[in-house]
Formats: C-alpha cells, structure tokens, sequence
C-alpha cells in the first residue's frame, strides 16, 4: 500500500538526497533510509463525508512515535544466530550442500545453546536469570510473533515449532532492568561481556567461522579453512559489519558493538583452535571419515596447489608417494575426532602444501646451488632439442612465479589500504546524535564522490566471482610461462628399475623439535633466518596462497621430515645452513 500512495512522491530527501519515501500513520511522508519525515502529506480523498474533499494533515505524534521506538528486545545469542544464517546462505550460494544450513549448522548451533545453557533447558544461564525472569512454560515465547521470528532465522521448519519447546528463551514479555537496556540495545549485551564465560566458550565473532568450518568439514565439502577467510576478506561471506542485516527493530548500540563489531580480518589459528574447542565442548561424536576420494585428502590438496603454484604435472607421483610413505594419507590420521588429546590437529591445507615444499628438497635440494646447476642442464637440453617435452628449468619457473606473486602482492596490499572499515550503515547511541551522524556521512559521501570526479577515479566494479584458483596457467599459453606438461627427466634417473632423484643429499629445517608447551611452535622460522633464499620463496609463495604465516608451513614441513628421518635425527648435530644426510 505504501508503495502505490508514495509512488507519485519523487522529491529527494532533504536529509540523506534518497527517494525512499513511505507513510506515517497521520498521512506524512517519511524518508526509509534515514527516517526523516517531511512537513508534506499525502492527499486522501475521503468519500465518507464529503465526495471530493482533500483533508490535509501532519502527524506530530507520528514523529514522536518514531522517536520513542527502542524496538524489540533481543539477545546476544539471538544477533549470532542471524549472522549464522548469513553466512550459512553465502556458502550456500557459493556452491555449498544446501543441506549445510537446515540440517548441520542449525543441529550445531542448537547444541551450543543447549550446552552453555542459554536455551532448551529448564533453568537458562545465570546471565538470563539476573537480567529476566524465567518463564516455566514455551507459551510466552510463542505470544510475541516477532520473538518467534527471530528465533525461526535458522529453522527451515517453522511450521512445526521446534525452537519453542523446552523453554528455548525467557519471556520477551517480561521486565528488563535498567542497567541492562540503557547500555546496550541488548538484553543481556552488559551481563554478556561481564560475566567470565570460559568455562561455556562464550560466542565470539570469529567463532561463527569455526562453527562454518566445522559444518563445511563435517560435510566433507572441498572448502579448506584458507579457502573460507579467503572468501571472507573478498567480501562473499558476511563478517565485517555483518550487524547491518540486523532487522531494523533490533537496536544495535553501546556495548553491543564491543560484541558484534570488529575491525579486523579473521586470524586462521583462532578459528581453527575455537573450533576444536567447539567441537569437544559439543561433545559431537567422530566425524565422516576422510578417504583418499575426498577433496581434504593430502594427495587430492596437493594436485590442487600443484596446479596453482605452476609445478609440473609429474610431480604428484612423489607427493603421493611421499604421503604413502610416513602414513598422513590414513583415514584414522585425517579423520577429527573430538575431545580425543591423542590424535594430532591436522591443518589440511598447510599439510599438503608442506608435502610439496619437502618434494622439491629432496628432488632440487634448495640449497640456491643445486637447483641452479640442475637449471642450467635443463636448459641447455631444451635449447638443443626443441622435439618433445621440455626438460623442466626451475630457474625460469621461479623468474616468472617471483613476477606473478610480486604482482599479486602489491595488488593485494594496495586492496588492503583503500579497505573502508566503516560500515554503511551508520551507527548511533541516541536519537539526539542521529541527524549529527547522518547529516556527517552524507557530507563525506559527496565530499569522496566530487575528489573522485576530480582525480578521474573510477569506482572498481562489482567484486568479481569467488574462485578456488588464485593463480591460474594454461598451457595453451605462447609466452612459456606454464609448467604443468614438463618432464622431470633431467633430475631423475633409474636404479634396478625404479627412477630415483639424482640428488643424493638433503638438509633439515631443524634437528629438534619444540614443544608447543615451552614454546608454543613446534619449529622456529623467521624471514632472516639461516635458510635458502629458495626455501623462502617457496614458503612465501605457499603462504599467499593459503593467506598464512610461513611459520605455519614451516612448522609442517619440520614434523614431516622427523618422520621421513626419525631413524637417524639422534645422530645430527646442530643445524648449519646446507647441511647433508
């Protein structure tokens, strides 16, 4: 109805320049967007008294109204649940198992809640109980309709009022205390951050994404964890500034914004740490093995990043061989299972990329001599014999990856510069502030708006669509720049029938292992430190393209080799810079 009255109204906002107008109760036009209302009202025609009579009128109390509306009362846990279901629906666009949101995050999502009593209990947490009253009974939940919406935002069966038995909230009916609604638009937003929620793994913003991971690997989805903050950075999974989707009645303010709000991107060991955490605290049983079908398998990883880091396509015979070998190919190996202290983490995307790094050291040794001196020999076959498949030259492969990543690099950096942590909906603490705060963004919007006109500036076009590949080659390509069809024959040769690597020798990242305890890593690494210029630009290039720390790859890389040589570690001595078995 409010689109037919006002469609005939096109008179820009004089407060934020919108046309977005609608009706207030007393007839006036009121702007959607930053809820000013104009003295001008619509023209009704009352046939009940008079044919043909306009009555003009201007609602003061409509605006009064405007202002009094705190909106509903909601919950933390309430504000997570909608960024949830955000993220659970921008997976799914991405290609995701539709069944991911209905059937496995919303079943996780309801045993946390459970688990750290905030609801399907019969008493809820001490935070609910100091800021509501408990009800007894699911009935005062269901007689607020908008209290039932909100917690149907997940459930894809609202018609069969799950989420309003055993006492899954307490009544939005009744009487919040001062304390708690003045400093936030929260309910609990106060007793939330005050109270030491440890033992219950209080929810966090970051932990949304391990409750996505932790759906995404329960499904055994070909997402990696570098793969889903990827996604997240790029902007095609809600986080930053998620609380805009929020519906209009739920108030965000004070110190909900210390809970919801944050300013910077996701780390890769939280999420992954909190959801090994979650997943014990759930107490959820083993998940779906991992076999070598799946895409989380190390063989399957590795012919992927074998792709995207432009190796030849030979390669994946000893990555497999080599992940046969010291047994991480096995399902008991790959497979989570919760609680159990015993079984390693297994990061599977850091894992196969380590896989590679140790393939090319013991093939090219890395030590920036050998694989030169292999170099030269490739190329000086390829030069006299043009026929067949080249001989692979690891010098050209690295001047042109060392181009390709430095590119990316700074396009990247130059990204994370122009990025506006503001969010586009403004944010507020009190309507006295409102105007101030809306008439500001606006002046900054055309004040950005005329320096772009002037400086020629053309806004970037909508974000291109999300990838598995940072990097992609194609042999179809003239210039020589892709890998993937050259032989490996220049390095390998045959002994009693099988091809071995010519190059005898092999130099450890480190001797000792560190325990996580003492030091928190396993192996040490810095950029200056007492390694190949080689070594660090394979770790560089695989950390750009997982977006992690080399230290991550590095750490893999040593526990792989402690089990490749566990035999004869107790025999070295300290590393030194070339050193040989």
């Amino acid at each position: 109805m409010d689109e037919e009255a006002t469609r005939d109204f096109n008179e820009r906002c004089a407060q934020c320049s919108e046309v977005n107008w609608g009706l207030t109760d007393g007839g006036g036009f009121y702007c959607r967007s930053c809820h000013n209302v104009t003295e001008r009202t619509r023209e009704v025609v009352n046939t009940d008294f008079l044919t043909n009579t306009r009555v003009h009128t201007i609602s003061r109390g409509s605006k009064k109204q405007e202002k009094n509306d705190e909106g509903c009362e909601w919950y933390v846990c309430e504000g997570f649940q909608l960024i949830l279901k955000k993220q659970a629906e921008a997976l799914e666009a991405l290609g995701v198992c539709p069944q991911m949101k209905d059937e496995v995050l919303c079943n996780f999502w309801r045993c946390y809640l459970q688990k750290s009593k905030q609801a399907y209990c019969i008493q809820p947490s001490g935070e609910t109980v100091k800021a509501l009253p408990v009800c007894d009974s699911s009935t005062d939940v269901d007689s607020d309709p908008e209290r039932s919406s909100l917690l149907h935002l997940l459930s894809h069966s609202e018609s069969e009022g799950e989420l309003q038995s055993d006492n899954s909230f307490a009544s939005s009916t009744s009487k919040v205390s001062e304390s708690t609604s003045l400093c936030s638009g929260s309910v609990d937003g106060s007793l939330y951050l005050k109270k030491n929620q440890k033992e219950k793994l209080r929810m966090t913003m970051p932990m949304t994404l391990s409750f996505c991971y932790m759906a995404l690997l329960w499904l055994r989805e070909p997402m990696t964890l570098s793969d889903l903050l990827r996604f997240v950075v790029e902007g095609h999974i809600p986080y930053l500034n998620v609380f805009q989707h929020f519906p209009e009645k739920m108030k965000l303010r004070g110190l909900d914004l210390k809970i919801f709000y944050v300013e910077s991107w996701p780390s890769y060991e939280e999420v992954y740490n909190k959801m090994f955490e979650l997943a014990a605290f759930l107490e959820l049983p083993r998940f779906p093995d991992i076999t070598d079908s799946c895409f989380l398998h190390p063989d399957m990883l590795c012919m992927k990043y074998l792709m995207e880091a432009n190796l030849p396509d030979e390669l994946h015979n000893w990555t497999c061989r080599m992940v046969k070998k010291i047994g991480i190919g096995d399902t008991d190996f790959l497979t989570l299972v919760p609680g159990n202290k015993s079984t390693r983490k297994v990061k599977y995307d850091v894992l196969a990329a380590a896989v590679i790094v140790v393939v090319l050291k013991a093939l090219f040794l890395l030590n920036d001599n050998y694989e030169w001196v292999l170099s030269d020999f490739a190329e000086e076959r390829n030069k006299k014999s043009k026929e067949g498949v080249p001989y692979f030259e690891f010098k050209k492969w690295y001047k042109v990856m060392k181009c390709s990543l430095d590119e990316k690099e700074k396009k990247l950096d130059e990204e994370r510069a122009k990025y506006l942590w503001r969010c586009e909906k403004p944010l507020f603490y009190s309507e006295e502030m409102k105007s101030r705060v809306l008439k500001r963004r606006q002046m900054v919007v055309n004040l950005q708006n005329q320096f772009g006109k002037l400086s020629g500036s053309v806004r970037s076009p909508e974000k291109p669509n999300p990838s598995s590949f940072q990097l992609s080659w194609s042999e179809e390509n003239r210039d020589g720049s892709c890998f993937h069809g050259h032989s490996l024959r220049g390095i390998l040769q045959e002994k009693r029938g099988a091809l071995k690597p010519m190059n005898p020798d092999y130099w450890l990242c480190t001797v000792k292992l560190c325990t996580q305890k003492s030091c928190g890593r396993l192996a040490h690494y810095s950029r200056e430190g007492d390694f190949p210029q080689s070594y660090h630009f394979l770790l560089g290039l695989f950390s750009f393209l997982l977006r992690v720390q080399p230290s991550y790859i590095h750490d893999e890389v040593a526990v792989i080799e402690h089990k490749l040589f566990n035999r004869r570690l107790y025999k070295k001595s300290k590393y030194v810079r070339g050193q040989r078995r």
